[in-house]
């Protein structure tokens, strides 16, 4: 798991955590649309995440779509909010 970091999603539409596994070799935009898949099957089509989900920090800063998970602030265990 060299390459990727464990992180708390918090996504408010369905009211749950998740905790998982991000490559940091990504961009952001590539994690948003693995998270809407993975979140999504977890709760068997409950979730549907779009194309304009955004994923942000506690503070309320967005990830810009462009940024490499290993660029940002994102670090094991940092709680992301996927809106």
């Amino acid at each position: 798991m060299k390459n990727k970091i464990l992180v708390e999603v918090v996504v408010p539409d369905i009211d749950e955590v998740y905790n998982i596994y991000i490559p940091i070799n990504k961009k952001i935009g590539n994690i948003i649309v693995l998270l809407n898949k993975a979140i999504k099957e977890l709760t068997n089509g409950i979730y549907d995440g779009t194309k304009y989900t955004s994923l942000f920090d506690t503070n309320g800063e967005r990830y810009g779509i462009n940024s490499l998970v290993r660029e940002t602030n994102i670090r094991n265990g940092t709680r992301l909010i996927l809106i």
